[in-house]
C-alpha cells in the first residue's frame, strides 16, 4: 500500500497554501528581466519573484528562448527545474523587445526603475535610500548578465537603483542581485499595504495586516 499522500488531500493542501500567501503578495509590482543570456538565470529570478511575493515577471526575450504562452512555459522542463517549479505559480509574460515591454507597461501606467550603477542625468539612489511605495504601479528592471541594462530602459525609467558594494569584486550575478533588490522593494510595499488600502496614505486600516507569514506550527 502506498504511503504517499492521497491526491485530493494534496490538492487541498496546495490550495490552502495558495490562499494563505495571497494577502502577502505585492500588488502591481512586476520584475522585468531584460534580454537574459541564460535560461537558468530566468528560472532563478522567477524563483525569487515567487518567494518574495512579487506579483508578476516579464521577460524581454528577443532570441525567443521562451515559449509565447505562460502555460507552455510551465511545461518547459528546464525552466521548471531552474525555478524549482516557481514558474508554475508565478505569471510570466515574454516580450520580443524592450520597446514593446515599455509600451505595455506605460500604457498600463506602470513606472519603471532600473538596477544600474550611477547614470549621469538620472536620479540615482542606493537600494536602501529609495522609496518604493511612492508608485502605485512599479516595474523593477534587471539587465543582461554581461551588458547590463539597455540605454532605452534607463532613458524611460524614473530612477537608477544600485546595490552598495564593499569588496574587490563590484558586481553580482543576476539571481543574487534580483533577490537583494526585490527583498527591499517587497518589504517596503508589503509594509505599506499592511497600513493603507490606497495610494497617498489613504484608506488607513483600523487593524494593520500582518507582513510576515506565520511559521509552521504557529497560529495564523
Amino acid at each position: 500500500m502506498s504511503e504517499r499522500e492521497p491526491e485530493p488531500k494534496k490538492r487541498l493542501s496546495v490550495r490552502k497554501k495558495a490562499d494563505a500567501i495571497k494577502p502577502f503578495r505585492c500588488k502591481n509590482l512586476i520584475a522585468v528581466i531584460e534580454d537574459p543570456a541564460d535560461i537558468a538565470n530566468i528560472g532563478t529570478v522567477i524563483r525569487n519573484v515567487n518567494a518574495l511575493g512579487v506579483e508578476k515577471a516579464y521577460v524581454v526575450d528577443p532570441r525567443k528562448a521562451l515559449p509565447e504562452d505562460w502555460q507552455d512555459m510551465r511545461e518547459r522542463r528546464a525552466l521548471s527545474k531552474s525555478s524549482v517549479s516557481a514558474v508554475k505559480w508565478t505569471f510570466v509574460r515574454r516580450f520580443d523587445s524592450t520597446e514593446e515591454c515599455l509600451a505595455h507597461l506605460e500604457k498600463n501606467r506602470f513606472v519603471s526603475i532600473v538596477t544600474s550603477p550611477h547614470v549621469k542625468g538620472k536620479t540615482n539612489v542606493y537600494l536602501h535610500e529609495g522609496d518604493y511605495t511612492a508608485y502605485a504601479k512599479l516595474a523593477v528592471w534587471f539587465g543582461n548578465e554581461k551588458r547590463g541594462i539597455s540605454e532605452l530602459a534607463v532613458e524611460r525609467s524614473e530612477m537608477c537603483v544600485a546595490v552598495p558594494m564593499f569588496g574587490m569584486i563590484e558586481s553580482l550575478n543576476l539571481g543574487t542581485c534580483s533577490g537583494i533588490v526585490l527583498y527591499e522593494v517587497t518589504k517596503q510595499r508589503r509594509a505599506y499595504q499592511s497600513q493603507y488600502r490606497r495610494r497617498g496614505q489613504k484608506g488607513k486600516r483600523a487593524e494593520p495586516l500582518p507582513t510576515v507569514m506565520p511559521r509552521a506550527g504557529e497560529d495564523g
